[in-house]
């Protein structure tokens, strides 16, 4: 079991690098130049850059977009955890080290596939991270923090700082380029939700042999509460425990690996989940 963790790690590792490298490519290649903006605080930071540039402080996207996530990252691995925001740190410090080996040069001059090629190539380095339970940082973290601290609708959040983005491009580099960072935005959630998911909140349902031994691996290593229920396979007539786990999306690569790991003939069904009312986080042993 060892040697299938270390493995699964150098995976998750190797998918992080290639993620921050698409990302780094998706700004300097295709969204800076083109002056259209990226969500979240990749957007903030490509602001900030751009009130600089008229004056003697001028500091690179990249740096500031590590700087930034600095605070992000602390709060991340008090409140959530070491291994997500582990990855989620070097992510955020290749994609600034890629951003000052890749040149910034434009691979076109025509804004709208500046604007829809950044959104997809930057979309696919966040998908495929968020699938091997990692991210980006940024409002990944922030929203996996709210998650943990108190279910609140992350979606409302997010809209209000994309939004506050938006309004601050067609202030600085005019309503035009607002309107391509709109359809970047747009391109980009579109993109992952197709690679990942849409849903914030998924529900497992567990069929397994090995009811106990799930439960507190689940329970030490997510620290989500678990529903156990009675069952009865329906082919061969044996008893059975069916466990119901509510979480979030950044835990969806986790849970596999830990049933995986735990009871590999487990059957479990991964729904979708649209709201969760009641105890959603069980709290840390002291």
């Amino acid at each position: 079991m060892k040697g299938i963790s270390i493995y699964q790690e150098f995976k998750v590792l190797t998918i992080v690098i290639i993620g921050a490298l698409l990302n780094a490519a998706a700004l300097n290649l295709f969204l800076i130049p083109a002056k259209v903006l990226a969500g979240g605080i990749t957007g903030i930071a490509q602001l900030v850059n751009s009130m600089l540039e008229p004056t003697a402080l001028h500091i690179s996207t990249g740096i500031l977009l590590l700087l930034m996530n600095i605070p992000v990252i602390y709060a991340g691995w008090i409140k959530v955890g070491r291994r997500f925001t582990f990855y989620s740190t070097i992510s955020v410090a290749l994609t600034t080290l890629f951003m000052a080996i890749i040149p910034l040069h434009p691979l076109t001059n025509d804004i709208l596939l500046n604007a829809v090629f950044g959104g997809v190539v930057q979309a696919i380095g966040s998908g495929i991270t968020l699938k091997f339970g990692a991210s980006c940082g940024g409002m990944d973290i922030i929203a996996m923090i709210l998650t943990r601290v108190k279910d609140r609708p992350i979606g409302f959040y997010m809209f209000a700082l994309n939004a506050v983005i938006i309004l601050s491009a067609g202030f600085l580099f005019g309503w035009r380029r607002a309107l391509y960072t709109l359809l970047q935005l747009y391109v980009s959630i579109r993109v992952v939700d197709a690679i990942h998911t849409s849903y914030v909140k998924l529900t497992a349902w567990v069929v397994t042999d090995k009811a106990n031994e799930l439960q507190k691996a689940i329970s030490v290593q997510m620290y989500r509460g678990i529903t156990k229920i009675s069952a009865k396979g329906g082919y061969t007539n044996k008893d059975k425990d069916l466990l119901m786990i509510v979480f979030t999306r950044y835990e969806l690569y986790r849970l596999k690996q830990i049933i995986k790991e735990v009871d590999p003939r487990a059957f479990t069904n991964i729904v979708e989940t649209t709201d969760v009312f009641g105890l959603f986080v069980r709290k840390k042993d002291a």
